[in-house]
């Protein structure tokens, strides 16, 4: 391989003149041929057994060409990447200007490089601390949840169903007078009032009781998902099966005796203050650290390749992707009933991989700034309790993750340490 020039054609983005010798791509086409001559077939020999002389006669010089240049492509411009010191933020682009048994293979490669950012002003930045006081309010919505759990759901045959109440229905839609997919089901629970289903639908069913049949009429949403129902008018047939309410527990001595460490109300009482109070403080602190890390960014300069937010927003999505698969759905299931399209749905993700791509680059220079380092010891504790919390050995861990990008992540952490500790917390 000869680097045979580098040129700075813009901000991040360089243009490699690369050669490769005429004896290092005769090798690259007979590695071609051996491996594709088992396919090909010539008059008067075995399948597989043609010389190559021969193919290249019957089916033109350059027949091995292309995979004789995509075979060695790879690692010539790797290895002129690292030759011209180039960081590079995203696949470069290749492009093939000459080829030929006499002069080899001449190629131009485009390549966008990893930013370079200045970073000022990120020790003694001022920051007020708000940490919002525990209102009567609160814990009376901490007693409301402990209420939840001690529900009752009783049968209700002597009144009309409410608002609240949940219902055991069957039901089947139509439009136009003909049933459409998915608008059928049998013993349905359904809250009323919970929103679950289109406008208007839980309302209609609103003082009906138990036995009674009867038919309501609906128009889907303009927006709704599914394009052929959208703003449409249609009818339900309903059975209404049963009714049930929520009966809640008094919320008393006896309750927080029975259902908590507690023995009495006021002793709950001060403990979910306290709990509260420790939980706002952390939120306080939280909001602290995104106003540090936001005006660091703020203080940064610097002109970031659009390819970087592109790339991180797709990491977005394929991490996405591998949550719903965990959760036994797919990408394509979850884009048809959210009415996205894969464009739509990586434009969600493109302003928070905005702020991650800019902040882990002001991260990183400020690590710089500082010659801030992980040592041996932190990158081994680091690796342990990721292979730890992924259930894995050390070793497994290694195959996934480089000591290398541990100790950046772990450099990162110490910035923002060093940030959040010479700041001026009002």
């Amino acid at each position: 391989m000869s680097l045979k020039s580098t040129n700075k054609v813009e901000t991040n983005k360089y243009e490699l003149e690369i050669e490769i010798a005429p004896d290092a791509f005769e090798a690259a086409v007979q590695k071609a041929y051996l491996k594709n001559r088992k396919k090909i077939q010539i008059l008067g020999f075995r399948k597989g057994k043609a010389p190559r002389k021969l193919i290249e006669k019957e089916y033109g010089e350059g027949f091995f060409y292309e995979d004789a240049v995509n075979e060695c492509y790879g690692p010539e411009v790797d290895a002129a990447v690292k030759e011209a010191g180039l960081t590079l933020v995203a696949r470069p682009e290749v492009e093939v200007t000459a080829v030929s048994k006499e002069e080899g293979v001449k190629m131009k490669v485009t390549c966008i490089t990893r930013p370079e950012v200045e970073v000022s002003d990120y020790k003694g930045i001022e920051v007020e601390k708000n940490v919002k006081p525990v209102e009567d309010e609160d814990i009376e919505r901490e007693l409301k949840k402990l209420q939840e759990k001690e529900v009752r759901i009783v049968t209700v045959d002597d009144r009309a169903c409410e608002l609240g109440d949940t219902v055991k229905i069957d039901f089947e839609g139509f439009k136009d007078g003909v049933a459409f997919d998915g608008g059928k089901a049998e013993d349905f629970d359904l809250e009323l009032g919970s929103g679950q289903f289109i406008p208007g639908f839980e309302d209609a069913i609103v003082g009906h009781s138990v036995g009674e049949q009867f038919e309501i009429n609906v128009t889907f949403p303009e927006q709704y998902q599914v394009a052929e129902l959208a703003g449409a008018p249609a009818v339900f047939k309903i059975n209404l099966k049963s009714v049930s309410k929520k009966e809640y527990p008094e919320i008393d001595d006896d309750l927080i005796s029975q259902t908590t460490d507690f023995e009495t109300l006021d002793a709950f009482k001060e403990d979910a203050k306290k709990k509260l109070e420790e939980a706002n403080d952390k939120a306080a602190d939280n909001a602290v650290e995104t106003y540090l890390l936001d005006k660091v960014v703020e203080n940064m300069k610097g002109e970031i390749p659009e390819v970087m937010y592109d790339n991180r927003a797709n990491e977005m999505v394929n991490e996405l992707a591998m949550r719903l698969q965990q959760q036994g759905l797919n990408l394509d299931l979850y884009m048809k009933y959210s009415g996205q399209s894969a464009e739509q749905l990586k434009k969600t993700y493109m302003e928070q991989a905005t702020k991650q791509v800019k902040l882990r680059l002001a991260l990183e220079q400020v690590v710089a700034n500082e010659g801030i380092e992980a040592t041996a010891e932190e990158i081994e504790s680091e690796m342990n309790t990721i292979a730890q919390n992924n259930k894995l050995t050390v070793e497994q861990i290694k195959q996934y993750i480089t000591e290398a990008d541990v100790a950046k992540d772990i450099a990162v952490g110490k910035a923002v340490e060093l940030i959040k500790s010479t700041a001026v917390i009002k």
